[in-house]
């Protein structure tokens, strides 16, 4: 019996080794890939600000709709005779700005927020998330549209306007997150002692959540960059000449027959940025979330 009940524990731990050592690599896979594509684009905008293969706003009449293999044109040209692959360098430089400047409006906005919704008294952090629900209902894009209609297109309204919208989003993760770290023992040991509640949400919440923050942050980039394409394809976004991904999109759009190549090349730059970018939130989640860590072992 001790020898089936050995060989059984035996071939349990074996298992769950191999799980874990598959989990490990899935984890893995995510952040290099991830991570990879992230560090492409971030590569390739600041690359855009030393070198280009040519003017990305130049309009040269003489070389319109060269195909992609054309000598001193890697990837050809639009309608307007500019050279592809510098306007996709340039418009990397646009995804990276306003990713960076929403995501952080959102971040230094949506956190704190969220921390005082869980620590404060039942009836304010309710409030808080009331509030917090009602801007949740207007999606990134249609308030975004609205902002263009009152203060103007352009890319600052559109940052503005894309991290607004999604400071609900960090908002509830963090004051998900301050809940759990406020159930543990030695925050209230903490609280027993006197310390201040903003000590606490500094020395004890911030740190724990930290994780569940940054997470967010790569997944929100994700949802930034779709936002300016579609804006910029709607003409909401950044204006002309300034290159975009998304008015590329846009300014193909009539010759998606005759030449579909200016529709792909924009389109597949925008799906690998936010593949990037969800592919590293993915692998992160696994390894800052201590619920998921908790679940693995």
């Amino acid at each position: 019996m001790s020898g089936v009940a050995d060989h059984g524990g035996g071939w349990n731990g074996d298992r769950a080794a191999t799980e874990a050592r598959g989990a490990a690599r899935t984890v893995n896979a995510s952040l290099v890939t991830g991570g990879v594509l992230v560090a492409t684009v971030i590569l390739t905008a600041l690359l855009s600000f030393l070198w280009t293969p040519h003017d990305p706003v130049h309009n040269d009449s003489g070389a319109r709709l060269l195909d992609a293999g054309s000598p001193g044109h890697w990837l050809g040209t639009d309608k307007f005779g500019r050279d592809v692959a510098s306007q996709l360098m340039a418009g990397a430089r646009i995804t990276l700005l306003v990713g960076v400047v929403a995501v952080g409006i959102a971040a230094v906005v949506g956190t704190p927020l969220g921390i005082l919704a869980g620590m404060a008294r039942r009836g304010v952090g309710e409030f808080l998330m009331r509030v917090n629900d009602l801007v949740l209902a207007f999606p990134a894009l249609l308030l975004a549209i609205m902002f263009g209609a009152v203060f103007g297109a352009g890319t600052l309204t559109a940052m503005v306007a894309i991290g607004i919208a999604t400071i609900p989003n960090f908002a509830r993760i963090a004051r998900g997150g301050t809940l759990q770290v406020l159930s543990h023992d030695y925050v209230q040991a903490a609280r027993a002692a006197g310390r201040r509640p903003v000590g606490i949400a500094l020395r004890h919440v911030l740190p724990n959540i930290s994780g569940l923050v940054t997470v967010q942050c790569s997944v929100s980039f994700a949802i930034a960059i779709l936002a300016e394409a579609a804006l910029s394809f709607l003409g909401f976004g950044t204006r002309p000449p300034t290159p975009s991904w998304g008015r590329m999109l846009q300014e193909s759009q009539e010759l998606l027959f005759s030449a579909p190549a200016l529709a792909l090349w924009p389109g597949l730059a925008i799906a690998l940025a936010v593949l990037g970018f969800n592919l590293l939130g993915d692998g992160l989640r696994d390894r800052l979330d201590p619920r998921l860590a908790e679940r693995r072992t």
